[in-house]
């Protein structure tokens, strides 16, 4: 089933699809987990959804092959992304603040590549759009969750913590 889903799986889909207990179906995630080690597939765990990926030391291969350019994003988008990664759910706005610039284009190509995507709306007037990263965003940096993220500093030195959003949770 997670070779051939699109998307993350959860462990109870794949317990009453397959016809087993959870417990049975986490065990054996955690068997096909060990099994992928030192291939270039690895399972990736968000929460309780799973995916199949490709492990982060093949990712440049697979994307030249598929002619992928979703690694390459201009360093606006780059920054974009960080803030949205590190601030999440953040909207449009408070982006904007943080960088001191528009970024309606930049925040359109992100999520066209599945890099980021809504994640509800603020309670705030005008109820502005939340973004926060996505499955893709985690693939493409080769991270397990947000909490491999590295640690960033604010502008008084102190260590932001990453967002504690999971990707894919919508708001």
């Amino acid at each position: 089933m997670l070779f051939v889903a699109e998307k993350p799986v959860t462990r109870g889909e794949l317990a009453r699809v397959v016809g087993v207990t959870p417990r049975a179906a986490e065990g054996a995630l955690a068997e096909l987990g060990a099994s992928y080690e030192g291939t270039g597939l690895r399972l990736q765990r968000s929460g309780d959804e799973w995916q199949i990926v490709t492990a982060p030391q093949h990712a440049t291969h697979v994307a030249a092959y598929l002619g992928a350019d979703r690694l390459r994003v201009s360093p606006a988008s780059l920054e974009t992304l960080a803030v949205v990664a590190y601030k999440q759910p953040v909207t449009r706005a408070e982006v904007e603040a943080i960088r001191g610039v528009n970024c309606d284009q930049t925040i359109y190509t992100l999520a066209s590549r599945r890099l980021i995507e809504e994640r509800g709306r603020k309670e705030a007037p005008g109820r502005p759009i939340l973004y926060g990263t996505t499955w893709e965003f985690l693939e493409c940096f080769g991270l397990q969750s947000l909490d491999d993220l590295p640690r960033a500093l604010s502008p008084d030195g102190l260590v932001l913590e990453p967002a504690e959003a999971t990707p894919g949770e919508r708001g």
